[in-house]
């Protein structure tokens, strides 16, 4: 069970696909609209649209706060009933869940099983070694853990509705019980695993479809697309469901940037992050909706984009070093981490974003491609999604 945009729905769907090739019957609860391909997935609906949300509302804090009432609240209530509806009915022998389904722990109890946090980034799980993502990029040192206790206010939230799924499901804790294991489907090339987790915290790697990866020849690119990738050295762009401030305004620094350091432009215009009017457009740039990163982003000299996790990962399993500029949440913390690791220059935040600063950036590129390579190495070792299935399989 998941919730959020595509970046939460991909590794899920790329799990569930992978557990059923290993025999197993699984359902996949899901919002709507996710933009993720679920063909060949047994797929129950939340009756919820992230996608919908961040067009009208865009990814601001104040806009979600201004409409908690009117929008979250009600939102968040589709995702903790239907989604405990759906397991309900299905009556599995473990449930997975996104650390938003707040409702799985008293589902799982009322059926008798396991349940898994499924954690995307870190930021339920304290430690002290990092801040939790999504907090502060500032290391706190022992202090860190204190940053995690946020995490733990969507119960209070949401504590009315938790009660209403304790009566639809026939629980009666007052306290959400823990998880039998907690998985970060994050490579460790990536992120370090801290020595103060427990035994039954994992990092399993990267959750990925069997056979997908940079180069995988699956993912087709339009003509226009693949003729422009071949065509000469280019920076892709692209912020995936970001949507905030002014995307022409943005568009025109990143153009910009592009251009003053050399190169040619592929730019993603994702559900509104780029605007590209006529008067920036030529020869040296290429616009798409979106386009498939394992396809495009090994090809290109550097990748500009918001720092989800998704994205972090598809760039560096390509050896291809990112620019990062985030908007919100967990972003600034990939940027904290690629810089710590020596994967990316200094991440820019998206209200900073200049030309000049970009152009920069992409300049330095090269004094990290020998250790984005390395990481792209390790990474290709990895099996994040036949770990997660056979931690899973022990559980039960």
């Amino acid at each position: 069970m998941t919730a959020g945009s595509r970046g939460d729905v991909a590794p899920f769907a790329a799990l569930a696909r992978r557990a059923a090739a290993a025999g197993h019957e699984v359902r996949l609860v899901v919002p709507e609209n996710s933009g993720v391909d679920l063909t060949g997935i047994d797929v129950a609906s939340m009756g919820v649209d992230y996608t919908a949300l961040i067009t009208q509302q865009g990814v601001s804090v104040a806009a979600a706060l201004r409409s908690y009432r009117s929008v979250i609240q009600p939102l968040m209530r589709a995702v903790l009933l239907e989604s405990a509806r759906a397991a309900m009915e299905f009556a599995p022998d473990v449930l997975l869940a996104h650390p938003k389904v707040l409702s799985a722990g008293l589902v799982a109890e009322a059926l008798g099983i396991p349940h898994v946090l499924v954690e995307i980034v870190p930021a339920v799980t304290p430690t002290s070694s990092f801040p939790a993502a999504g907090t502060l990029t500032r290391d706190l040192g022992a202090l860190n853990r204190v940053t995690y206790r946020l995490a733990g206010g969507g119960e209070a939230m949401f504590r009315r509705d938790l009660r209403e799924v304790s009566r639809l499901v026939g629980s009666f804790s007052r306290r959400t019980p823990p998880p039998a294991a907690t998985l970060l489907p994050i490579s460790p090339a990536l992120l370090h695993r801290p020595a103060d987790w427990g035994d039954s915290v994992h990092l399993t790697g990267a959750w990925t479809s069997a056979g997908s990866g940079p180069g995988d020849a699956s993912e087709a690119v339009p003509a226009e697309v693949a003729a422009f990738i071949e065509a000469g050295d280019f920076v892709y762009a692209g912020f995936g469901s970001m949507a905030s401030g002014d995307p022409v305004a943005r568009a025109r620094e990143v153009l910009a940037g592009i251009r003053g350091a050399g190169f040619r432009a592929l730019l993603a215009t994702g559900l509104g992050g780029l605007q590209v009017p006529q008067a920036l457009r030529g020869k040296d740039l290429l616009v798409t909706r979106s386009v498939g990163h394992n396809a495009v982003l090994p090809k290109a000299a550097a990748a500009v984009h918001h720092g989800g996790i998704g994205t972090v990962h598809a760039a560096t399993a390509a050896g291809t070093v990112s620019v990062l500029v985030p908007f919100i949440a967990d972003q600034p913390f990939w940027g904290a981490r690629l810089r710590e690791k020596g994967l990316a220059p200094e991440p820019i935040p998206q209200r900073r974003l200049t030309a000049a600063g970009l152009s920069a950036a992409l300049s330095s590129a090269g004094d990290y491609r020998a250790a984005v390579q390395a990481a792209a190495g390790s990474m290709a070792q990895e099996d994040g999604t036949g770990t997660a299935v056979r931690i899973v399989e022990g559980l039960v």
